[in-house]
């Protein structure tokens, strides 16, 4: 027996299973991985501010500009579709086989593919609201705005149009976390994908999961594979297609 057939097998017994998911299950779709090859870590030259110093809430009051400049250009990928994980999920879920997604994306791949309980750790770039007013607005007022004279979006009472999104020095939604925390301790499988684990507090919450059925699959290895009843170092697109 294989891995992805035992794999399968798992989700067959069991009753509950939820996917935790990273930057490595959009990939396919030709969204970098940040660490990766080609990633914005990897890529960031150096006469330039990191993306960590960028990516702040603070970052983005104090030079508003420069932010959306970086942030269009590198966090926005208007074109990506889903790929062969992403529709995976959906048919699992649709066939009562997967309770939830909880992802670090923010990318809204789960939901385009057709995902319905999806738990967005980080937000999501199809969600944007005025900081002045909270009206909300589309991805493409942001790509519009951005490319403005002024280069910043703003709302029509004149504040800052800014994405739904955690930035570096911002506080995870508690609501979601909790609600990602409850999954992960009530479910039977839990099934993580895609993701290093190293990113705290999200990977953090690999702790609260309660059974003994931890499945990871991650090209490299993460501080949790000792935890793990079962690890599979494939592409996870190609792992989770053969599922369904």
């Amino acid at each position: 027996m294989t891995k992805t057939e035992l794999l399968r097998r798992l989700i067959d017994e069991s009753s509950s299973t939820v996917f935790f998911g990273g930057a490595g299950v959009s990939v396919a779709s030709g969204i970098p991985d940040f660490r990766g090859t080609g990633g914005l870590y990897t890529e960031c030259p150096e006469d330039k501010d990191p993306p960590e110093v960028i990516l702040r809430g603070d970052y983005l009051f104090s030079r508003p500009r420069d932010f959306y400049s970086y942030y269009v250009g590198n966090m926005l990928y208007p074109y990506a579709e889903p790929n062969p994980a992403h529709r995976a999920l959906a048919s699992l879920e649709k066939c009562g086989k997967l309770s939830a997604v909880i992802t670090q994306n923010i990318d809204g791949l789960h939901q385009q593919a057709g995902s319905k309980r999806v738990i967005e750790l980080h937000g999501s770039v199809e969600r944007n609201y005025c900081t002045r007013c909270q009206r909300t607005y589309s991805r493409d007022f942001i790509i519009d705005g951005a490319m403005s004279i002024g280069g910043v979006p703003r709302c029509e009472c004149g504040g800052t149009v800014r994405p739904d999104v955690t930035l570096y020095g911002e506080a995870l939604d508690t609501e979601k976390f909790y609600d990602a925390e409850e999954l992960i301790a009530e479910c039977e499988l839990l099934i993580v994908g895609g993701t290093s684990l190293t990113v705290n507090p999200a990977a953090s919450l690999i702790e609260a999961y309660m059974g003994e059925r931890l499945v990871i699959i991650n090209k490299s290895p993460t501080p949790y594979d000792d935890m793990a009843y079962l690890i599979i170092r494939e592409n996870i697109e190609d792992v989770l297609s053969e599922l369904v």
